[in-house]
């Protein structure tokens, strides 16, 4: 079979530029080895946050403003709801450059964000320890997406709306350097299309070995879920945002309990090199000890709370 376009990998970049591609009239192919948001994907787990404050990023807020609309329609569609709009916090130990950039990008946009002095911050989240902190940024309109579920939807919907999906592996493409007609899967099936996306994150570097094995490079992180204490609201999606603590440049973040899932925490910290596909993802007694000292500084009702879920995912670092 023959097609406009083939995107190939479902994740939230691949799902959704199938999707729009479709929309535009085109006859689209998605393809992916595993599933949309399988265990192995960066785009899987059971959420992510979406947020606008990436210092003097500007091209990462208008993405995130564009697609929040794109992602609150999905949800709208759904049952349950796939977006939660909890808003979200990034805190600072002091006045950083990141911070003012991100207000000065907010106001440029016309972004909905207001900055939050230390007493602001104590009083409208108490539950959070904001020892040796010196501002915030909130921002009211965004949250936290069910990751999972809404790459499943969006593909659903693609699919329903006359897309075609297939699971398969694709081999490295070959061809020559001006135009690649064809593609095949590991077991010799072929694809033909006038265009092709590769939207494969941490495998690009294995389908494209000669142009992006040294350019890309996956490292190993731990995402961690707790229980939350038991008839305690502090730490659902009404009282605690989305947040992330700057944390003098070494990142960690987390979102609220969240449809009984628990109190997500993750380090955003590059961890070792791992290979997508055979990488290890057995959780590691030192990443649970380290977002357990975390939560005793920031969080001191979470600290000794019992492990609900923990995972192990990959960065796509380029």
């Amino acid at each position: 079979m023959s097609f406009d376009v083939i995107v190939i990998g479902a994740g939230v970049f691949g799902a959704w530029t199938a999707r729009k591609l479709l929309d535009l009239g085109r006859r689209v192919l998605l393809i992916d080895a595993w599933g949309p948001a399988h265990a192995r994907a960066s785009s899987g787990g059971e959420s992510r946050m979406t947020r606008g404050a990436y210092g003097a990023d500007e091209v990462y807020t208008r993405l995130a403003r564009q697609s929040l609309a794109d992602w609150r329609s999905l949800s709208e569609r759904a049952d349950p709801p796939l977006f939660h709009r909890t808003g979200v916090l990034f805190f600072f130990q002091r006045i950083e450059p990141y911070l003012e950039e991100t207000m000065r990008v907010h106001r440029r946009l016309g972004l909905r964000s207001e900055w939050l002095d230390d007493r602001a911050l104590r009083r409208r989240f108490p539950q959070i320890d904001f020892a040796g902190v010196e501002a915030g940024v909130w921002e009211p309109d965004f949250g936290v997406l069910m990751a999972r579920r809404a790459v499943r939807a969006l593909v659903a919907g693609f699919v329903a709306g006359g897309g075609d999906y297939v699971q398969a592996a694709i081999a490295p493409p070959q061809g020559d350097r001006d135009r690649l007609q064809r593609i095949l899967s590991s077991t010799g099936e072929r694809f033909q299309a006038d265009r092709f996306v590769f939207a494969c994150g941490a495998w690009l570097g294995k389908l494209f070995p000669d142009l992006l094995a040294s350019r890309i490079f996956p490292t190993r992180q731990e995402v961690s879920f707790f229980a939350p204490p038991p008839g305690d609201p502090r730490f659902g999606p009404r009282s605690l945002p989305g947040w992330a603590d700057f944390n003098h440049g070494d990142f960690y973040y987390g979102v609220p309990d969240l449809e009984g899932r628990g109190f997500k925490i993750a380090h955003d910290a590059h961890g070792p090199r791992m290979d997508p596909d055979s990488g290890d993802r057995t959780p590691s007694a030192e990443g649970l000890a380290d977002v357990r000292a975390f939560m005793a500084r920031r969080f001191p009702a979470m600290a000794d709370r019992p492990l609900s879920e923990a995972r192990v995912c990959q960065y796509e670092n380029s």
